[in-house]
């Protein structure tokens, strides 16, 4: 197993998912056992977390449009969706992942719900929506440091109240049980090689705190969420401000 001291900064290798020449059956088995990875670490509630500290800031609309940017099957979003239920808003969800597999998870998952639409489409070319919120969970790991101003930048644009980062705490006490949880849950290589990794790319506070420092925005949220995840919520500057 990978020491506490070797999480000290974010690891550079690629997970099996950044590979796009690969993918077919494999990869989509992948994103249903990536499914039970989230139920069992609670990967939703951050997300939920951030969408509705939005929500509460814009005075707490009645409609509400939500666009996930690296969705993958979209599953995420499924909290929400209850919790908009709950308080009777009328939500619409468009995923937005760049694979064929992603699509037809996503597809087979939320068959029977209009709200949730799916579309082909990269991060670098979110300047063809708006919503009213910008969500990214478990994605921003996937991309060096250096890239991260460019792609919330690119998010904050997307967006009309703000934008919500759900991602993974870099701590070995995650590291350990991922490792272990994939190799219960899953023969299957993308889950038990990206699983661990993901942790080892995750985010420590001062690496979020670099980010808002970068961005200039000063009224940013770094929340630590249950089990060892951050919310990272970032209100739109309105023009006037």
């Amino acid at each position: 197993m990978r020491s506490g001291h070797g999480l000290r900064h974010r690891s550079s290798k690629l997970e099996f998912m950044d590979d796009f020449t690969e993918g077919g059956e494999e990869l989509r088995e992948a994103l249903r056992h990536l499914r039970r990875l989230n139920a069992i670490f609670g990967a939703s509630g951050p997300a939920l977390y951030g969408v509705k500290r939005l929500w509460q800031s814009a005075g707490k609309p009645d409609k509400l449009t939500i666009l996930d940017v690296g969705s993958g099957s979209g599953d995420i979003n499924r909290r929400i969706l209850k919790w908009a239920d709950r308080q009777c808003i009328r939500v619409s969800v468009v995923l937005a992942d760049v694979t064929e597999e992603a699509r037809a998870e996503a597809e087979r998952l939320f068959r029977d719900d209009p709200r949730v639409l799916f579309v082909k489409q990269d991060w670098i070319r979110l300047r063809n929506f708006e919503a009213d919120i910008v969500t990214a969970s478990q994605f921003a790991h996937h991309f060096p440091t250096e890239q991260l101003p460019s792609m919330m930048e690119k998010m904050l644009d997307a967006s009309r109240i703000g934008v919500v980062l759900n991602d993974i705490h870099r701590h070995w006490l995650p590291w350990a049980a991922v490792w272990i949880a994939t190799r219960f849950i899953s023969r299957n290589r993308y889950i038990r090689h990206d699983g661990p990794l993901s942790v080892a790319k995750g985010f420590r506070n001062a690496d979020l705190r670099n980010l808002a420092g970068r961005l200039g925005i000063a009224n940013i949220i770094i929340s630590w969420r249950p089990l060892f995840r951050y919310a990272v919520v970032v209100p739109k500057q309105r023009e006037a401000e």
